[in-house]
């Protein structure tokens, strides 16, 4: 099993802990996160986009010239496409970019996500993460301490002071073992993480 440094939020080492190794030590799979994080960012998408035709331009009824002897190209509506103010022709409509991926490809790229982190040194254990107040100010000093300012925060259960005190530094973003996912792995640049949280992460992901 893979072993890594335990540590307080004052950036002290306090023990190690053992990954599992079929999570953290897995061989890493660069297609299936490669279609978790189309997946992610396609079921972003709203989707609510919309142009209208020429059958829903206002106006356009009255044919606007006669067909022959003006010299002119034949014309049967000012709301035809290639007039100014027409319709568009094969525009977006409303529609759903949402696709879906099988439980063991989501697996599989959950496990690579992880242990590239792992792999990259790039995985923080804190023993605990409680902070004594929600100031952004007293949250930046902890990741301080750690040399970054770029990291994806995950605990076991909602922590209010650290949710608070992360949300207004950029490149910060604070989650919960429920609501992980690939991209935001992926993003961010540490993956900092309670020891309760690798322990739900094992249970989930075993």
């Amino acid at each position: 099993m893979p072993k890594t440094t335990l540590y307080n939020i004052n950036a002290e080492q306090v023990g190690e802990i053992e990954l599992s190794d079929d999570i953290f030590g897995f061989a890493v799979n660069a297609g299936a996160m490669h279609t978790m994080v189309v997946s992610y960012l396609a079921n972003q998408r709203q989707g609510t986009q919309s142009t209208k035709t020429r059958t829903e331009v206002r106006g356009g009824g009255k044919k606007p010239w006669r067909q022959k002897g003006t010299g002119r190209a034949r014309q049967g509506s000012i709301r035809s496409p290639q007039w100014t103010g027409g319709g568009v022709a094969l525009g977006p409509k409303p529609r759903s970019y949402r696709f879906a991926v099988n439980k063991k490809l989501r697996r599989v790229a959950m496990k690579s996500a992880l242990s590239s982190k792992a792999g990259a040194s790039e995985i923080i254990v804190l023993e605990d993460l409680s902070p004594e107040t929600y100031k952004t100010k007293e949250f930046a000093a902890i990741l301080s301490k750690f040399g970054t300012d770029n990291a994806l925060i995950v605990t076991a259960e909602k922590n209010e002071n650290a949710v608070r005190g992360a949300r207004n530094i950029p490149n910060v973003k604070t989650t919960l073992v429920t609501t992980l996912n690939v991209y935001d792995i992926l993003k961010y640049g540490k993956f900092i993480v309670t020891r309760d949280a690798v322990a739900k992460i094992e249970e989930v992901y075993a």
